[in-house]
């Protein structure tokens, strides 16, 4: 019998976790004051708000594996799960297809100009705006994980020129027409149509979309970003959007969120904006119990665990 604690996970919750294992002990605890009954535990199921984070691993002294249901981990305290020797999984790939198709479906309103037929109907306003075709136009995907990966297959069978940007150079991805590192985001961002990010918050990718990058974007340019706002320096995009040097962006994530009231951002005409939203689907949680199902046969068998976090990495 594995001792199981449930705590915030999202849209699982501790019954449907305890239906699913019966013959382990699932703890449900519905708020802090309940953590109490979660000494026992050596399996954490729960998200990756910090706070609650720190009050569930100060609560579990006998941890040896956390899953959390959010795919990034940069709020997670990696170097002390590092040190107490607890492994820890990330949810990637229970956001993959509702991700992708988010991303692509600013891609498809940006090509039409959709948000500003949009604002046209508010103004009861019947005129014709420019279109742009899909097919061979070139997108680029920094981060070439699960999501970016699905984002390719969607882009491709469109008939989109994909390449990909990830930490280092692939000979060969699926549907993908080359794969450069990282290193060379700047060289290959002039060719992009529409940036898609797709990447992990992580030392190395944090302000990695820079002013530099952005101003080798040609003018008819979109950004488009369902990855974490920190990955993009906003300031210069923000400027970029202003001064008409790139066509726009799609934005589900932040520098702040929520954004501020007052952010320049909420008024540009070339902008569209989703609240962090881009993960959302009725399919999460069976998704995320189907993985977590595996892992935790995996875990009592002694095998090695799916989307298990690499701590130098950082994801």
């Amino acid at each position: 019998m594995t001792n199981i604690v449930v705590w915030s996970a999202f849209r699982t919750s501790a019954d449907a976790v305890s239906a699913q294992f019966p013959d382990d002990r699932v703890i449900g605890i519905a708020d802090e004051k309940g953590l109490g009954a979660a000494a026992d535990a050596e399996v954490a199921f729960s998200g990756n708000n910090p706070r609650r984070v720190r009050q569930l691993l100060d609560a579990t002294p006998k941890l040896r594996w956390y899953h959390t249901v959010s795919a990034g981990v940069e709020n997670m305290p990696l170097s002390e799960l590092a040190q107490r020797g607890i492994v820890l999984t990330n949810n990637s790939g229970s956001y993959d297809v509702q991700i992708a198709e988010h991303l692509m479906m600013f891609v498809f309103a940006a090509s039409r100009q959709l948000h500003r037929y949009r604002d046209q109907q508010r103004s009861r306003v019947w005129k014709d705006l420019s279109h742009q075709e899909l097919r061979d136009a070139t997108i680029v995907i920094y981060g070439m994980g699960s999501i970016g990966g699905e984002v390719a297959r969607l882009a491709r069978a469109v008939g989109m020129r994909v390449i990909g940007v990830r930490r280092k150079a692939a000979s060969r991805e699926p549907g993908v027409e080359r794969v450069v590192s990282a290193e060379q985001l700047a060289d290959v961002v002039g060719e992009a149509d529409y940036l898609a990010i797709t990447a992990p918050l992580t030392p190395a990718t944090r302000g990695a979309i820079s002013r530099e990058v952005i101003s080798r974007m040609k003018p008819t340019g979109w950004i488009v970003n369902i990855a974490r706002g920190a990955i993009v320096d906003e300031d210069a995009m923000v400027e970029a959007l202003r001064e008409k040097r790139i066509a726009g962006a799609g934005l589900d994530v932040f520098a702040t969120e929520p954004l501020p009231a007052d952010h320049p951002l909420w008024t540009m005409d070339n902008v569209m904006i989703t609240p962090h939203s881009s993960g959302d689907s009725p399919r999460v949680g069976e998704r995320t119990m189907a993985l977590f199902t595996e892992n935790l046969r995996r875990y009592k068998a002694g095998e090695p665990l799916i989307n298990r976090v690499d701590y130098e990495a950082g994801y």
